[in-house]
């Protein structure tokens, strides 16, 4: 990271970092503005706040500058918005985060997939998850899923098994494991994948980190494939911010046992799949709609069928 970005990075950290501090609103402000240094002098350095010189301000900076140097020195990668590197899918999005951290292999993953669903899903649920995981892997897409037990550890899982590309969005820091037995799990993919947070690299998982981890898991993906999930599912959770996204829902059949599954069956943007079949031929049509960096799909493989 050079100088000047760095300081750039810090002062949005320094922001981040002050009491009451609200996220959303500081992403909008430094967007408006187009850099952070400059907010920051603002919010700290203004005679008319409770920091009426610029120490408070010049603290706060070379505080997070330290902060930030100790995380990459650590393996972490900082991306704020202001950055080339920042996921380019995030910013069409209300939730945007204004900083993300990740472990791993940066990629442009223009072509991902999210495969979500229940931590306690059936055995056609294991296999149906392994099977569209597997085949996109298979056809160079990046499987897209959140680390939890279940129907996400069995795409992740199978996603590598096939030697493709896996993104695990998580709802703590990149420092924590959880859930803890998927420790060897989440290191795997930071050696042939990536893990990604909007947390603080050490943020412990709490009952709201994971709804706004599966907002973040949406605009990362091009759509998002819901494989199994009860009504308090954090999958369900994720169906609706996907079609509040403009991102394409692929449902199992299976799911409209539920009702909120039923009441998203007709809406704009959801396909409805009975089989294993129609399930890969949906995410096929979804894929070949996905352009690559360069714009180039000729060539491309297809989903194979499974």
């Amino acid at each position: 990271m050079d100088a000047a970005r760095q300081s750039q990075t810090a002062a949005l950290v320094a922001l981040l970092r002050q009491p009451r501090a609200r996220w959303q609103d500081i992403a909008a402000e430094v967007l408006a503005e187009g850099e952070a240094v400059g907010v920051l002098e603002r919010t700290l350095g203004s005679s008319d706040t409770l920091f009426p010189d610029h120490d408070a301000m010049r603290t706060a900076h070379s505080d997070a500058l330290d902060e930030l140097r100790a995380w990459e020195q650590s393996g972490i990668a900082v991306h704020s918005l202001l950055d080339a590197s920042y996921p380019a899918r995030l910013r069409d999005i209300r939730e945007m985060p204004p900083v993300v951290f990740t472990r791993g292999l940066q990629a442009d993953d223009r072509r991902a997939v999210a495969v979500v669903g229940t931590r306690k899903p059936s055995d056609r649920g294991l296999s149906d998850a392994q099977a569209i995981a597997t085949a996109l892997a298979e056809s160079g897409v990046t499987v897209v899923s959140g680390l939890a037990s279940g129907i996400d550890t069995a795409a992740h899982t199978a996603a590598l098994r096939a030697g493709g590309r896996t993104v695990a969005v998580v709802g703590t820091g990149v420092n924590r494991f959880y859930p803890a037995q998927n420790r060897e799990l989440q290191q795997r993919i930071v050696q042939e994948g990536l893990v990604l947070s909007q947390f603080w690299p050490d943020a412990s998982p709490t009952r709201q980190s994971f709804p706004m981890r599966n907002a973040v898991m949406s605009g990362y993906s091009a759509a998002t494939v819901v494989v199994e999930a009860a009504y308090q599912s954090g999958a369900r959770i994720q169906a609706r911010l996907a079609l509040q996204h403009g991102r394409p829902v692929v449902l199992a059949e299976s799911l409209l046992q539920h009702d909120w599954a039923q009441s998203y069956a007709s809406r704009p943007g959801v396909v409805v799949v009975s089989s294993k079949d129609q399930l890969i031929a949906a995410v096929n049509q979804i894929v070949e709609q996905i352009p690559n960096a360069d714009d180039a799909l000729e060539g491309l493989p297809r989903l194979a069928d499974a």
